[in-house]
């Protein structure tokens, strides 16, 4: 593999390129018209333009990308994540016009792509599940049925969907009707598939997944476990490795359960298999994301590996040069996704110019980054600048390199999630590993974040103020 084309933007984009730079393959950007200036576009050997803006416009164009990559005698396509990563027409069509796609066959990406299929498919592996039904449904009666059956509270869950859209918690029976439409319509608008799943809801639930990798030649290692339960409207903002609550034991068993899943769709390359955890420990299988994702390089850094290197080298057919014994956990990792977000508007997207853009540099810190001081912040994308990424010893050192690197930020221009970091970094319930998916819902609001900041200048004013005073009682020497 000489050329490798990378189907994506931004910070995975450059993430890619560098671990191909490194290995001595060539690379492609593709890029919209919005993107024109962006790092990725400079930084591989060849860059193409594939359209306008909107991302169905360009990034989501599979033929024009493969196009450009038999044009440009490429080998192989990195999808990243997001966009293509998961399209299972998208990998066929790659492999059916003699192109390498770096990333599991369609095959797997069609089962795992579906909740129905994906449960089918590791049945008879003896994965734990949650309690629930088999099928998806748009049948509100036989909702009522299966809801009382496992009793209350329920999940609704759109069978063909993801990041939140076409999910509805139901506490009791009566809200049951008026949620199943609101899931059904939301999952059709989303997806155009309106079929849901009803299931028993995890409470005090944590999101445990478990970074998987497997070659062509019947390995499949697990890279261990991230914690990824510090989620806005159901997406992750905060990842560490490992978790804080996992034994050696119940690591052991959740790797293993992780392979068996891998094993039951044929898979190859990266993924991810999620579960949720409940207060007792007891683990059920969630999905499993057949790809590349966001938060894979706190694995990176406690395993000692690059993840996107063996992806590489797994789609040119090479052995898994490890095996699992190799694989040992060392220090801890801790994430924060740096998006430009207002935390104190919902988390709406802050969209403006990087009038000041500055990031942090040091031992122990990574910055996975897409962005450069002076470009606008496109509206039409994922508003994800960056990835802070800490390493140390203890989990301790991890959040305190992290609040630092986050004090060493500077940016101007657009609102960050960097102040809801520093919130999560420094709450005792994370601190203290006692904490759920449910954290901001329990422990955030704009006003205790207003507050702190309040608390914080009067604070840096009071420390101003006595250093002013201090400065005046020195008597200063006349000179000479």
């Amino acid at each position: 593999m000489k050329k490798i084309l990378v189907a994506n933007r931004g910070e995975i984009a450059l993430r890619v390129m560098k671990t191909a730079k490194k290995m001595g393959i060539s690379t492609v950007a593709v890029f919209s018209r919005a993107d024109r200036n962006a790092p990725h576009v400079r930084f591989a050997d060849e860059a193409v333009c594939i359209g306008e803006a909107p991302s169905n416009k360009s990034y989501l164009l599979g033929d024009k990308i493969i196009e450009v990559a038999l044009k440009l005698n490429v080998d192989g396509i990195h999808p990243g994540y997001g966009f293509l990563s998961e399209n299972a027409d998208f990998a066929e069509a790659v492999e059916k016009n003699g192109l390498t796609f770096i990333g599991p066959k369609s095959k797997a990406i069609r089962v795992m792509g579906s909740k129905l299929a994906a449960k089918e498919a590791v049945k008879a592996y003896n994965i734990p599940m949650v309690p629930g039904i088999d099928e998806a449904i748009t049948d509100v009666a036989k909702a009522h049925e299966i809801a009382n059956e496992i009793g209350y509270p329920v999940l609704i869950k759109a069978s063909a969907g993801g990041g939140g859209k076409g999910m509805r918690i139901v506490e009791k029976e009566a809200d049951l009707e008026s949620q199943m439409e609101r899931a059904i319509s939301e999952a059709t608008s989303a997806f155009g598939d309106g079929s849901v799943f009803v299931e028993k809801y995890v409470t005090s639930p944590r999101h445990i997944e478990i970074q998987v990798m497997a070659d062509t030649h019947g390995n499949v290692l697990h890279f261990f476990e991230r914690e990824c339960s510090i989620q806005r409207r159901h997406q992750k903002v905060v990842e560490e490795a490992p978790s804080s609550i996992l034994t050696p034991e119940l690591r052991n068993a959740m790797g293993v359960a992780a392979t068996k899943v891998a094993e039951a769709c044929d898979y190859v390359g990266a993924g991810t298999v999620e579960f949720l955890m409940d207060a007792d420990l007891n683990f059920y299988f969630l999905e499993m994301n057949t790809r590349l994702q966001v938060e894979h390089p706190v694995t990176e850094l406690i395993s000692g590996v690059d993840l996107v290197e063996l992806q590489i080298k797994v789609a040119r057919g090479e052995e898994l040069p490890l095996k699992q014994e190799d694989l040992k956990i060392r220090g801890h990792a801790m994430e924060l996704r740096v998006y430009a977000e207002d935390p104190l508007n919902d988390f709406l997207p802050s969209v403006g110019n990087l009038e000041v853009y500055k990031l942090p540099v040091g031992e122990g810190i990574r910055v996975d980054n897409g962005f450069e001081e002076g470009m606008d912040i496109p509206i039409y994308y994922d508003p994800m600048l960056s990835k802070l990424i800490t390493y140390g010893e203890t989990r301790e050192e991890a959040i305190e390199l992290i609040l630092d690197a986050i004090q060493n930020y500077k940016i101007k221009g657009v609102q960050t999630t960097l102040p809801f970091g520093t919130f999560v970094f420094k709450h005792d319930a994370f601190r203290s590993g006692n904490f759920d998916t449910h954290f901001v819902k329990d422990y955030y609001s704009p006003e205790i974040l207003k507050q702190k900041n309040t608390d914080e200048a009067e604070i840096a004013a009071m420390i101003a103020l006595h250093q002013y005073l201090e400065d005046q009682k020195i008597v200063k020497l006349p000179s000479n």
